[in-house]
């Protein structure tokens, strides 16, 4: 079983499932191509998922946290339950330790996970993604959205056009 990663992790929005600005209605919940098929593929592997995705909507005053609970519930309606949740709630301006670049929330998610973060993967959609998970100790993937800029896309180590492809680099 050590040819596989010890955990998997994965932004929310844009990585996971379509990008909602400040999205609060779960019905508007729509997973991005290969999501499914990944994160079963992952779990059928014995591989563990986690999700790290900033929510500033909360600090912002324009979520709730029950919004972004049901929201989160959803995605786990359509792509099976993830072993750990990590959300920061705060606004940008706040200096909290969680919020992406800051590695808190991914080095909480493999402490939950018990997973070594030299054999973790965090997938996300720009660059503070991956600096959150290269100052974490883990692997990065960038699969860019027509949101990524360019520059981050030239400065990610690793990139994939899509889910499919980061699936086959991780399997």
């Amino acid at each position: 079983m050590d040819q596989y990663p010890d955990a998997v992790l994965f932004d929310r929005d844009g990585t996971l499932i379509r990008d909602v600005p400040y999205n609060g209605d779960p019905t508007r919940v729509e997973p991005m191509p290969g999501a499914r098929e990944f994160v079963h593929a992952l779990r059928a592997r014995g591989v563990r998922t986690g999700v790290v995705t900033n929510q500033s909507g909360i600090g912002r005053g324009l979520l709730t946290r029950e919004q972004v609970d049901a929201v989160n519930a959803r995605v786990e309606e359509l792509l099976g339950r993830f072993d750990t949740w990590r959300i920061c709630p705060h606004h940008p301006d706040d200096g909290c330790a969680c919020r992406k670049p800051a590695p808190g929330m991914v080095l909480e998610a493999c402490a939950r996970l018990g997973a070594r973060p030299e054999r973790t993967y965090f997938i996300g959609d720009i660059e503070a993604d991956v600096e959150a998970g290269l100052a974490a100790g883990v692997t990065p993937i960038l699969v860019p959205t027509p949101v990524t800029l360019q520059d981050e896309v030239e400065r990610a180590p690793l990139t994939a056009p899509d889910l499919e492809a980061v699936r086959a680099m991780v399997l």
